[in-house]
């Protein structure tokens, strides 16, 4: 997919399902790039991992720190009710795959969790280490984040 039909189909719809001080360019640009950097867009399983959706949630990582995190849970378990899935880690963790929509409002919903502001668009380094304190990869590759962080830019521009 394009990251306009990533925009359109997945992140907008998600982001008009959560309160509206949680869309921002900012926010799509910092969302963009992540899925960039974990999946390119092209993987909704991780390849040789345990990792499901664009934005590559770990059950016992990303779902369960949304569903359980105080700023997200009430969010989650709108979002979930309104994609007709079952608040629980496993049921989250199964959809990922098959739902761009939910994976996408989990995504915003994980970087909501930061207690730091999102970065500016342009600022690389805060991205990036906004990327690494909330997702909190294995294997961080440093040398992608700049050029797929200004594709993001370029696509929210």
């Amino acid at each position: 997919m394009t990251l306009s039909e990533i925009r359109e189909r997945a992140i907008a719809p998600a982001l008009a399902m959560l309160p509206a001080r949680m869309n921002s360019a900012a926010a799509e640009v910092q969302m963009l790039a992540i899925g960039l950097q974990e999946s390119r867009f092209e993987h909704r399983r991780q390849i040789g991992g345990p990792a499901r959706g664009f934005w590559q949630f770990e059950q016992g990582g990303g779902v369960r720190g949304v569903l359980r995190h105080s700023a997200s849970r009430e969010h989650a378990l709108a979002v979930c009710r309104a994609r007709n899935v079952i608040a629980t880690e496993g049921a989250v963790y199964a959809a990922l795959e098959h739902d761009d929509v939910l994976a996408a409002a989990f995504a915003r919903l994980l970087l909501w969790t930061d207690p730091k502001a999102l970065p500016a668009i342009g600022d690389e380094q805060g991205a990036w280490d906004l990327y690494l304190r909330v997702w909190r990869p294995g294997k961080p590759h440093r040398h992608t984040w700049n050029a797929l962080y200004a594709q993001a830019m370029e696509e929210v521009a």
